[in-house]
């Protein structure tokens, strides 16, 4: 990583429910609700900035792409957290009863770039990755 400073990214993605959105962001990851409307509810995503719009007729299922022998849905967004975080969060997820697409886990164990990774579906079947690095300045190790 460079000594650039990082800046919030904006992301909108279409949900078919507010409401499932608005309980699955802010009651189960934990982001804050910002501004919405009837038709949109923004989010705080750890300091980024997501916007689910109630677009129901653009929720599909996504392509898969083969990585480490998982099927890696090809259309994600995710977040980088600390890693006491990411546990937390697995461990949240577990409790509610998530479906992972990929069960969390550790890749490139030992390796440059060692991260924790998870994958699982919103209510409106958008595909999520956590991830978090055991040294965040590998994050871009090759």
């Amino acid at each position: 990583m460079t000594d650039r400073q990082i800046r919030p990214f904006h992301l909108a993605f279409p949900v078919d429910d507010l409401d499932a959105a608005c309980e699955f962001y802010k009651g189960l990851l934990g982001c804050a609700e910002g501004r919405s409307s009837e038709t949109w509810v923004d989010f705080d995503f750890h300091g980024h900035q997501i916007v689910a719009h109630l677009a129901p007729d653009e929720c599909r299922k996504t392509a898969t792409g083969a990585v480490d022998g998982h099927g890696v849905p090809v259309r994600h967004f995710g977040m980088v957290m600390d890693m006491e975080t990411w546990h937390r969060t697995a461990e949240r997820l577990r409790a509610a009863g998530i479906e992972f697409l990929i069960e969390p886990y550790t890749r490139f164990e030992g390796q440059p770039g060692e991260q924790a990774i998870m994958f699982f579906h919103d209510p409106a079947g958008n595909a999520v990755e956590l991830k978090a690095f055991k040294d965040l300045g590998q994050l871009f190790a090759a």
